[in-house]
């Protein structure tokens, strides 16, 4: 091909050579690694981790909360040491009952 043949080439299907070029830009802007799809999703993982955030510090808040309580709160560490380590104040008696026994399902006939 000469360049007059090249030149009557692209001048005749320059409108189908540009569609083209545009065609592919829309398709790598839609689908591309760094086209709307891939920010949509990239959009929504950043919210689930927003979230997911929000309930970390709320737990984290909460458990202070206990923390503070624990270390100065006299009744919680009472109940604590009655419940859980089964102390008493002098005087008193601790009658811890058996767990009741597993039930014992009946063979059926």
């Amino acid at each position: 091909m000469t360049s007059t043949e090249t030149l009557s080439f692209l001048r005749h299907h320059a409108r189908t050579i540009l569609a083209l070029i545009l065609f592919a830009l829309l398709v790598q802007d839609v689908f591309g690694t760094h086209g709307f799809l891939a920010l949509r999703h990239t959009q929504k993982e950043i919210d689930r981790l927003k979230q997911e955030i929000a309930q970390v510090n709320t737990e984290n808040r909460d458990l202070a909360e206990q923390v503070k309580a624990l270390k100065s709160d006299p009744k919680i560490i009472e109940r604590i040491a009655r419940e859980e380590m089964h102390l008493a104040r002098p005087g008193e008696l601790i009658f811890t009952l058996p767990a009741p026994p597993p039930k014992q399902e009946q063979p059926k006939r």
